[in-house]
């Protein structure tokens, strides 16, 4: 078993296995090799069953992926998403009382929508595969900065107003989301 030791001003010895099943053993400064090895020995059982878990779900997760979107795909999204999006960011913006700027959709890897200074909106051509209420979601968090250019508990609090179940949207885009981003070419 190949264990890589960080020693560190920590308090305590841990063991943690990464999903690239590398071990690591962080320790604390005055804890000795051999205190690190009798540590180790005891939790073999443990790291072993640890291991293969994470193998088992590195497998899982080769299986589930599925292919890259194709440039093709993406411009028929984008163009699909600039026919639906403007009319959503249309019909909140009146409930909400707001204005904007500029509507652009992109497909952008690390965010589902942004909302600049100016008032112009990005939305991610991914949300149209996403379901309705979550692009909904999307389309009130960003017109929301509109009031509030921040996250704080003000911001979310305007947000509920607007969408009572955005925590539920938030998690699906957290769970969900993420496998269709790396879909991405």
């Amino acid at each position: 078993m190949n264990i890589e030791i960080i020693k560190s001003k920590r308090k305590t010895l841990v063991i943690e296995i990464k999903k690239d099943l590398r071990i690591i053993v962080r320790a604390p400064l005055f804890v000795s090799d051999r205190e690190i090895r009798r540590f180790v020995a005891e939790k073999s059982d443990w790291i072993e069953k640890t291991l293969q878990k994470v193998q088992a779900r590195n497998e899982q997760e080769k299986k589930n992926l599925l292919p890259k979107f194709t440039k093709e795909e993406i411009r028929d999204l984008a163009r699909q998403a600039l026919e639906l999006i403007p009319g959503r960011v249309e019909t909140y913006a009146k409930i909400m009382g707001v204005t904007y700027g500029k509507i652009s959709i992109r497909n952008q890897v690390s965010r589902w929508g942004s909302c600049s200074s100016k008032g112009n909106l990005n939305f991610n051509c991914l949300l149209l595969l996403c379901p309705k209420e979550v692009l909904n979601y999307v389309v009130v968090h960003e017109l929301c900065h509109r009031k509030e250019m921040n996250h704080s508990k003000k911001f979310w609090q305007l947000v509920e107003r607007f969408c009572p179940e955005y925590e539920q949207h938030k998690k699906w885009l957290k769970e969900q989301g993420n496998e269709l981003i790396r879909r991405l070419p």
